[in-house]
């Protein structure tokens, strides 16, 4: 299925150049950029990607605090990275999250 034709729980934002997140699979811990985020999830930028399927312990910064969360990966392109989705986070960083891409939205 290609991109174009996926259907979006969420609207998807630009994020500014340099927004990192930090991520850890099966014991490997990373720092990655990161292009693209929503509320369902994020386009993680990375050379070697786990295979989709997979889980991610990920943790980033908002204005306010830290976003902890557990994602699954959706979308996984060698060479360009991961599209993950949040599947548990707990409710101030759900929080913290939709306040900034509602933020980033009105811009």
């Amino acid at each position: 299925m290609s991109t174009a034709s996926k259907i979006r729980n969420y609207v998807r934002v630009r994020l500014p150049r340099g927004t990192l997140v930090a991520w850890e699979h099966m014991g490997e811990r990373k720092v990655s950029p990161v292009s693209v985020m929503g509320l369902g999830g994020l386009f993680i930028s990375t050379p070697e990607p786990p295979p989709a399927g997979d889980f991610i312990k990920l943790v980033f910064e908002l204005p306010g605090g830290d976003v902890r969360a557990r994602a699954r990966i959706c979308d996984s392109r060698s060479g360009k990275g991961m599209g993950i989705q949040f599947v548990s986070m707990g409710h101030e960083a759900r929080a913290r999250l939709n306040r900034y891409v509602d933020i980033l939205i009105r811009k």
